[in-house]
């Protein structure tokens, strides 16, 4: 069933606009009496199309109810800045997988070292990528992407978590199964670009609060180590 996001959704009445609704009824040739889902704030609203103009789609809804693809457990992925365009991938895996929210972050190893004006742009973009991962894998929500913090902003934001965890292939680090995930539902994941954290960068972790955590011997990629640690917990969390 054709999948559609709005910020603001009514009992009565959903009025889709803009590129979706050119979609519906363009792209995908949908007639009035057809059925869609259309997703707000978690809750899944499936509708009627009672009209179709060339830049507005009306619906009617018929049954509301929370979206049963949505983990319990929000994940904000704090992930350092990759090079190249590594970060469209991990947002579009890391948004399949459940992520609720992605902060790119600039570490002292990072070989990309956007401004934040200049990735202000690529944002954008990302948001979009993380928008069509979204009905792709009939996600409940849109994740956010956030804008570029630094190492330092980045530790300050991770105190709205109930527990934070961040990956260190460095002097071990204890198995994700030792780490308390028990009564909290919302766990901040920390994960390196292409050379990791450094030493400094893990130990201000640790004294924030941060579970180091290890993957065993294999080195992983950055792109690759999201989509483990994602999986990893949600399964230990009973979301996968």
């Amino acid at each position: 069933m054709p999948r559609f996001f709005t910020e603001f959704a009514d009992a009565e009445e959903i009025i889709i606009t803009g590129e979706d609704a050119r979609h519906i009824g363009r792209s995908l040739r949908m007639r009035v009496g057809e059925i869609l889902t259309v997703c707000s704030c978690g809750m899944d609203y499936e509708c009627q199309i009672i009209k179709i103009t060339d830049s507005e789609v009306f619906l009617k809804p018929f049954k509301i109810a929370p979206c049963a693809s949505e983990p319990n457990l929000k994940i904000t992925l704090y992930q350092a800045i990759p090079k190249q365009d590594k970060l469209a991938e991990i947002v579009q895996k890391s948004t399949e997988l459940g992520v609720f929210e992605i902060v790119p972050v600039l570490t002292s190893r990072c070989i990309s070292r956007p401004e934040k004006k200049e990735f202000e742009k690529k944002r954008q973009r990302l948001q979009k990528i993380a928008m069509s991962a979204s009905k792709q894998s009939g996600r409940g929500i849109i994740p956010e992407i956030q804008p570029l913090l630094t190492w330092k902003d980045a530790l300050a934001d991770s105190k709205k978590q109930d527990l934070n965890i961040m990956l260190y292939e460095e002097k071990g680090g204890v198995h994700f199964h030792d780490v308390p995930f028990q009564n909290n539902s919302h766990i901040g994941l920390f994960i390196g670009s292409e050379g990791g954290f450094s030493e400094q960068e893990a130990q201000e972790a640790i004294s924030a609060g941060c579970y180091q955590v290890w993957l065993g011997n294999r080195i992983l990629r950055c792109e690759t180590a999201p989509t483990v640690a994602i999986s990893i917990l949600m399964y230990l969390t009973k979301n996968m």
